[in-house]
């Protein structure tokens, strides 16, 4: 049980130091596009914010879960917890539909290509050999 606890404790410290990195970056560029400064304190407080709220939001996202008396979180879910904000509600949802878009396109690729694998006839393929036995039925 204490190798458990000290492999999520260096797990934890990893993902403090990769959201420090990624404000301190993000810092950077505002500081250049604004002309103005952040101290190295200012930096570790954003990101020790940053990353209590990402906290707050994952036990949220599972709690909401959970009430659905699902163990797996979903679209809605995070749809869910954005509620508050209408501009990042917004972008999910706007993000939430070009992925099941693009799921849907490659599913039916893929049921194209399996039925031309065992032989099928794809539906523009069928149109075409009915018109063509009409065709030579009609001579």
């Amino acid at each position: 049980m204490a190798a458990e606890d000290e492999e999520r404790l260096l797990l934890a410290q990893r993902l403090k130091a990769a959201v420090h990195y990624t404000v301190g970056c993000l810092c950077e560029e505002v500081a250049e596009d604004k002309d103005v400064q952040f101290s190295k304190q200012t930096i570790a407080a954003i990101s020790e914010i940053t990353f209590r709220q990402c906290e707050n939001f994952a036990k949220d996202l599972e709690m909401f879960a959970r009430h659905a008396k699902r163990s797996t979180v979903t679209t809605e879910d995070v749809k869910l917890l954005a509620r508050r904000s209408n501009s990042l509600l917004k972008y999910i949802t706007q993000k939430s539909e070009e992925l099941a878009s693009s799921n849907k396109e490659q599913k039916e690729k893929k049921k194209k290509k399996s039925r031309a694998a065992k032989g099928g006839r794809t539906s523009g393929e069928q149109e075409t050999a009915v018109t063509e036995s009409e065709d030579s039925n009609m001579a």
